[in-house]
């Protein structure tokens, strides 16, 4: 006997276009899966969206025309009830089994062989009114498997999101949204521990029923929830989905890193209007450099910087503010560009950019070939799961592995569309920083200054009341070469002339930008 060929039936019970829309489509999905796992060839699929309580369904009636005009033919649908729901119906199809025309009937969850004690099962399906309500937990699993594809939320919003009953979704809520974000980055500067952060959440409305704040495990569950990604999840799965997320993947995964650290909550010091403390360390004993108030003979009020002597004996002595801030100057100086210098570097770092704008078509070209490459790899690994060739935990496992990866991947291919190179800003910043030092070298804002030594200099120390600041590999270059020149001393840009640069000065600023470009672009993110 030939295999026989199916005609594939799906119907919803309502004529009501409002009322389980979902149902048609997700019944089509489980049928062609249904399908290609049991090797069933698929004739030709009906459709319909009427009540099966009565007879008279134009596409039912359709197809049982053709099925007894052709015979040796079978019916694959998602459950009896979709066929009949009535008398007359249910009599046709078992009329049609008992005559041979209809020699199969496969459904995902009914089990159905052509035999007297099956026909009879068949019927007694056929007229349970109430087998809905048996049915309900498949019917609601279907839907959820649909809702899933759709990538909405099953359930009620988590917090920081809003059921939208229009979407059957949920989006970011306008103010809980943002204390989300508020919390994850407040957790991510260490400044907090778990019941810390509640307290914090509690001042902002995020509290228990009772009032009381969030307890610890509470707090986690926020902070590691995969939801503000924009992932939903069931059974422990994660899936994409629609809604629009509320954390970046940067923000989300530093805070990880930080539950991880178990960091400790650093306690806020009082601030003094010391504008040099807490950048310098004691080159003797690494203790960080205090300062304080003294009165002269005269009484005169002086500020001093001295070691805090917190790690033991220290022989360094004191150094009065006004001696430090001239060597500050100083070293500012030595590290600075002349305007002209900046200027002509800072048109090289432009044609730089030009450069960079024609190759990023190439960088983003690769980047949606990673895509296809996660795409394909996540493809391979559902159908390794559905071939059962890999344990569920495994496949879970790196499945959400590959989810962050494209993730990751999407972010980055978006903001490349609008960023530059990563080493040409760097590369800008420092010039202009460069050409700033030397403004701050003339400049009597000693707080401005301390500020920019913490971005520009690292390691700054004070020892035999000299202090010593390292910097980055190009400033040290270009103020070697600066040594071989004899510059006129600094002036605002309003109080000097333009002028051409010397010959031997472009070469300079050529040898120090290719530099500088070379050690940015080894060092770029």
């Amino acid at each position: 006997m030939n295999k026989p060929k199916y005609f594939l039936y799906a119907r919803k019970s309502t004529e009501d276009d409002d009322k389980q829309v979902m149902s048609i489509p997700a019944q089509l999905v489980e049928l062609r899966e249904f399908a290609s796992r049991e090797n069933l060839e698929i004739l030709e699929e009906f459709q319909e969206s009427k009540s099966a309580k009565s007879p008279g369904r134009e596409v039912f009636g359709k197809m049982m025309l053709k099925i007894e005009k052709m015979g040796n033919v079978g019916i694959l649908a998602w459950h009896p009830d979709r066929l009949a729901r009535n008398s007359i119906d249910g009599g046709r199809i078992i009329y049609a089994v008992d005559t041979s025309k209809i020699v199969s009937l496969r459904f995902p969850t009914f089990w159905f062989e052509p035999t007297p004690q099956g026909l009879f099962m068949l019927q007694v399906a056929f007229g349970q009114s109430k087998y809905y309500s048996d049915n309900l937990k498949q019917n609601v699993e279907r839907g959820m498997r649909q809702k899933l594809r759709r990538g909405e939320w099953l359930t009620r919003a988590p917090f920081g999101y809003v059921n939208n009953p229009i979407t059957r979704n949920i989006e970011p809520d306008p103010v809980k949204s943002k204390i989300i974000v508020r919390a994850y980055e407040e957790y991510v500067k260490g400044s907090h521990t778990l019941v810390s952060l509640s307290q914090f959440l509690a001042l902002h409305g995020v509290a228990q029923k009772s009032g009381t704040p969030l307890g610890k495990a509470s707090v986690k569950r926020i902070l590691t929830n995969r939801a503000y990604l924009g992932f939903t999840k069931h059974h422990e799965e994660f899936f994409p989905g629609s809604f629009a997320p509320i954390l970046s993947p940067t923000l989300i995964e530093a805070v990880q890193k930080r539950l991880e650290e178990r960091a400790h909550p650093r306690h806020s010091k009082i601030s003094h209007n010391f504008p040099f403390t807490g950048l310098f360390r004691c080159g003797e004993c690494e203790s960080m450099i205090t300062a304080q108030w003294c009165t002269g003979k005269m009484g005169g009020r002086y500020r001093y910087y001295r070691c805090t002597k917190k790690k033991g004996k220290c022989s360094q002595g004191y150094l009065q503010e006004n001696a430090l801030a001239l060597q500050i100057k100083e070293q500012l100086q030595s590290v600075s560009f002349p305007e002209a210098w900046a200027d002509y570097m800072l048109k090289k770092v432009e044609g730089f950019e030009h450069d960079e704008i024609h190759a990023s078509g190439n960088r983003l070209g690769q980047m949606k070939e990673d895509l296809k490459t996660l795409e394909a790899k996540l493809d391979a690994l559902v159908d390794l799961y559905l071939n059962q060739d890999i344990e569920r935990e495994i496949y879970l496992t790196k499945k959400d592995a590959l989810m962050r990866q494209k993730l990751s991947l999407q972010e980055k291919s978006s903001s490349a569309r609008a960023e530059r190179k990563n080493w040409v800003e760097p590369l800008r910043k420092w010039i202009l920083d460069s050409k700033r030092a030397g403004f701050l070298a003339q400049s009597e804002n000693l707080h401005e200054m301390r500020d920019f030594l913490r971005s520009f200099g690292t390691n700054p120390a004070l020892k035999e009341k000299t202090i010593s600041i390292s910097f980055c590999p190009p400033s040290i270059f270009a103020r070697t070469r600066k040594g071989e020149f004899s510059p006129s001393p600094y002036s605002a840009p309003a109080a000097r002339d333009n002028f051409v640069l010397t010959p031997a000065e472009v070469s300079e600023c050529d040898l120090i930008v290719s530099f500088a470009r070379t050690y940015f672009q080894q060092n770029s993110d």
